[in-house]
C-alpha cells in the first residue's frame, strides 16, 4: 500500500487505460512560441507537455484546436481538419515523448465560441449561434445569428470528424469534444434558454444535442466505434441570467442547465457513446465557475460532479481548485468522482502527481487563483505562464542548469522575489546568502495573504521557505544590509529584492492629521484598529479584495476612487475581476468613482462627484492607493558594485506576483 491508493489506481476511459486518477485539463497555449502554423506544438510548447507527463500525470488533454475556420474572427488560422500532414509530422514527437512516461494523450477539438467570441470581433466577422437573436457576451449589442443546418454539418461535423482522424494518426489516444461546457458554442445548443431552433436541432434534448450526436457518430465512422470520445461538461451553468453568474451559496433560480436537465444530459451523452464527462460548472456570464479565482472555495465543482455521477455509468473527472491529494484521494475512494482534473494545480507545479505518490503533499507548488499568468496572458495575446512557477512554458528556457562558475551572491529581501533568486540560484550550484530586515519570509506578499480566503497564498510562503531551506540558502533574518555589511560580506553579485512599500495620501488638506492608515498596514500591525465602519480609497485590486474579506466579517465598506471605474487593471483575469463584482454587488458595498477628495479629517473624508460635493464618516480610513519600488540600498550601492548588483520584483518594477517570480528566475539563469 502506497500513499492515496485511490488517487493512483489504473482507470479506464473507453479503452482506453489510464495509469491514475489524475488527469491534466486542457489550457490553451496557442501563441507563436509554442504553437507552429499547422496548429502542432513546437519543441517549446512540446515540452510543457511532457514536464507534466514526466512529473506523473495520468492523462494529458491539451488545448482546444478549431475544426473550422469559417465564421469567427479570432480563429482564421489553420485548423486541424485541414492542417493535414504537417500537423501529424508535428504532433508525433508530443505524443511519442509522452508516452514514454506512461502518460496517455488525448486532443481537444472544438466547435468555438458562439456567443462567446472576444469583445475584439472584427468587422467582418459572422456571429453565429444556434440561435438568432443571442447577445455577445463581451458586447451584449452584438447579436448572433442561427447557424443553418448545412453549416452545422459541412463546417462543423465534417470538421470534427476530418480531425480526428488527423489526432489519431498523429498518436493520440482519444478525442475530448469542447464541450456541452462553459456556455460555448455546443452548450449553447444544449441550453434551453440559449436554443429557441424548431428545427431538428432544437426542442428536445435529444435534438438540442444532436449536434453532439452527429460529431461522435462521425468520429467512430472514421476512426471506429473503439476510439475513445470524451465531452467536456458543466454540470450545471450557475447563471442568474445573460451576464449574470450565481455566487457559491447564493439562492437563484437557474437560467442555464439545472440539475434536472444535466441529468437527462448526462444519460443522453453516456447513450450515444461519449465515454467520460470532464467536468466542472459554469459558463462565461459566470465565467469564475470553470475557471475558479482566489475567491472561491476550494473543490468548488466537487458536489456538483459527485451529483451527476449518480446518473451515469461512465467516469467523471471532476475539476475546480482539486488542491490537496488527501481531499482528491477521498472523494475517489468514497465513489463522488471517478478521476481529479487540473490545469492550473499543473502550471504552478508539474510534479504535482509525482510528490503526492510520494507522500510529500507539503512538496508541492500551490496555485493561489490568480490567473495572471495563465489566463490573464492569454486574453493579452501574451504567450500563457504561471505567476508562481515561472518555468512553466519556459521549461528549457528558464531550466537551472549547474553553473561552471560558482559564486558567492548575497540576496537582500526574502519577500517573494529574494525567495525565488535565492532557490534558483542555489539550485545551480551557486552558494547563495538571504538577508530579510525583517523577522520573517515573505515581504509584502505577508500582508497580501492575511485575507481569509487567501489560504493559498499562504501555504506559498510557506513552501517558499521550505524550499530555500532544502536548497541550502543561508538565511539571516532581522539583519538590515548596509554598505559596511556588504564590505564584510565581499559577494561576487548582490542581488536587491527590498520591495515596495505603499503609497501615502499628500496634497490633500488634513492628510497629515486624519490619521490615515495605509493598505499595509491595514492588513498587518494595525488590522486590530480597524473599526466597524470603513472608508477604503482606492479600488484597485488591494482595495477590492480588502472591501470583500471586510464584508465577510460583518463590516460596512465604502470604497472612494478617483477614475471612472475600478479594477481597471488588463492584466487582471475576467474571471476574477467578474466574481469581484458581482460580490461588490450582493454585499451591497457602495462604490463612489469618478471621485475627487476635497478634504481629509479624522474618520471624515470629503469629495467630490460631478461638481456635487458628499461627506461621508466612518470608524476607520485606510488608503489604497498603490505602491513605489524601495530602491534607497540599490542607489547606495549601484556605483560602487556597478554592473555585479541587479534589481528584480517590486524595487525594479512595482507591478505583481508574476514580475517578482519571473525577474528573479531569469536573472537566475543569466549569473
Amino acid at each position: 500500500m502506497g500513499y492515496y491508493d485511490a488517487l493512483f489506481q489504473p482507470l479506464k476511459i473507453g479503452t482506453m487505460e489510464i495509469k491514475n486518477r489524475i488527469v491534466m485539463t486542457a489550457m490553451g497555449i496557442h501563441y507563436e512560441e509554442l504553437t507552429n502554423p499547422d496548429g502542432s506544438y513546437t519543441q517549446r510548447g512540446i515540452d510543457y507537455f511532457v514536464e507534466r507527463a514526466k512529473g506523473g500525470t495520468g492523462l494529458i488533454v491539451t488545448g482546444a484546436m478549431q475544426v473550422q475556420n469559417k465564421f469567427e474572427a479570432d480563429h482564421q488560422g489553420t485548423t486541424i481538419s485541414t492542417a493535414g500532414e504537417s500537423y501529424i509530422k508535428g504532433m508525433r514527437p508530443l505524443t511519442e515523448a509522452v508516452h514514454k512516461y506512461g502518460c496517455k494523450i488525448v486532443t481537444q477539438l472544438t466547435a468555438g465560441t458562439g456567443r462567446q467570441a472576444p469583445y475584439w470581433l472584427s468587422d467582418n466577422s459572422d456571429p453565429i449561434g444556434p440561435s438568432d437573436g443571442l447577445p455577445n457576451v463581451w458586447n451584449p449589442d452584438i447579436k448572433h445569428r442561427a447557424l443553418t443546418i448545412d453549416e452545422i454539418r459541412t463546417y462543423y461535423v465534417d470538421g470534427f470528424r476530418k480531425g480526428a482522424v488527423v489526432a489519431k494518426e498523429a498518436g493520440f489516444d482519444g478525442i475530448e469534444i469542447h464541450a456541452v461546457h462553459e456556455g460555448y458554442l455546443l452548450d449553447q445548443f444544449a441550453i434551453k434558454n440559449m436554443n429557441h431552433r424548431t428545427d431538428e436541432f432544437g426542442g428536445s434534448v435529444e435534438n438540442r444535442l444532436r449536434f453532439c450526436k452527429e460529431i461522435i457518430d462521425a468520429i467512430h465512422e472514421s476512426c471506429g466505434e473503439d476510439y475513445p470520445v470524451l465531452m467536456r461538461y458543466s454540470v450545471v451553468s450557475k447563471m442568474k441570467n445573460y451576464n449574470d453568474g450565481a455566487l457559491p451559496g447564493e439562492q437563484y433560480t437557474e437560467f442555464g442547465r439545472d440539475y434536472d436537465d444535466s441529468i437527462e444530459v448526462a444519460k443522453y451523452l453516456e447513450k450515444i457513446g461519449y465515454a467520460a464527462l470532464d467536468a466542472d460548472n459554469g459558463t462565461y456570464d459566470s465565467w469564475f465557475w470553470p475557471h475558479p479565482p482566489v475567491y472561491m472555495p476550494p473543490y468548488c465543482n466537487l458536489d456538483d460532479c459527485a451529483f451527476i455521477k449518480k446518473h451515469v455509468n461512465i467516469p467523471v473527472i471532476c475539476a475546480g481548485k482539486m488542491e490537496e491529494p488527501a481531499v482528491c484521494d477521498s472523494a475517489i475512494a468514497e465513489g463522488k468522482i471517478d478521476a481529479v482534473g487540473m490545469a492550473r494545480m499543473l502550471l504552478a507545479d508539474p510534479a504535482w502527481a509525482n510528490k503526492a505518490a510520494d507522500g510529500k503533499p507539503e512538496d508541492i507548488r500551490p496555485c493561489i487563483g490568480c490567473q495572471v499568468g495563465c489566463l490573464g496572458r492569454l486574453f493579452l495575446g501574451k504567450r500563457m505562464g504561471c505567476a508562481v512557477n515561472p518555468q512553466t512554458c519556459s521549461e528549457k528556457v528558464l531550466e537551472l542548469l549547474p553553473t561552471d562558475n560558482p559564486k558567492k551572491i548575497l540576496v537582500i529581501g526574502a519577500g517573494i522575489a529574494g525567495m525565488e533568486a535565492a532557490k534558483d540560484l542555489a539550485a545551480r550550484g551557486h552558494r547563495v546568502l538571504l538577508y530579510e530586515a525583517s523577522g520573517q519570509v515573505g515581504g509584502a506578499f505577508i500582508a497580501a495573504s492575511s485575507m481569509s480566503f487567501k489560504e493559498q497564498d499562504r501555504k506559498l510562503i510557506t513552501w517558499f521557505e521550505n524550499e530555500i531551506k532544502k536548497a541550502g540558502v543561508e538565511l539571516h533574518l532581522n539583519t538590515r544590509i548596509t554598505k559596511e555589511m556588504l564590505a564584510e560580506i565581499q559577494p561576487d553579485e548582490i542581488v536587491v529584492a527590498t520591495g515596495a512599500a505603499a503609497r501615502e495620501l499628500s496634497g490633500i488638506p488634513g492628510a497629515g492629521e486624519a490619521d490615515i492608515i495605509n493598505a499595509i498596514d491595514a492588513l498587518t500591525s494595525r488590522k486590530s484598529e480597524i473599526g466597524d465602519k470603513v472608508l477604503i480609497i482606492g479600488g484597485g485590486l488591494t482595495g477590492i479584495e480588502m472591501s470583500y474579506d471586510m464584508a465577510l466579517k460583518g463590516k460596512k465598506v465604502d470604497i472612494i476612487e478617483m477614475k471612472d471605474k475600478v479594477l481597471d487593471m488588463p492584466d487582471l483575469c475576467a474571471a476574477n475581476s467578474q466574481m469581484l463584482k458581482q460580490i461588490i454587488k450582493y454585499y451591497k458595498i457602495p462604490i463612489h468613482t469618478s471621485a475627487k477628495i476635497i478634504s481629509l479629517e479624522k474618520g471624515k473624508i470629503t469629495f467630490e462627484v460631478e461638481g456635487e460635493k458628499q461627506c461621508l464618516e466612518a470608524d476607520t480610513i485606510i488608503s489604497s492607493i498603490g505602491y513605489h519600488a524601495n530602491t534607497a540600498l540599490y542607489e547606495d550601492i549601484k556605483d560602487i558594485y556597478g554592473s555585479n548588483v541587479h534589481l528584480i520584483g517590486d524595487c525594479a518594477k512595482v507591478s505583481n506576483l508574476l514580475n517578482a517570480t519571473w525577474s528573479a528566475c531569469e536573472l537566475a539563469v543569466k549569473l
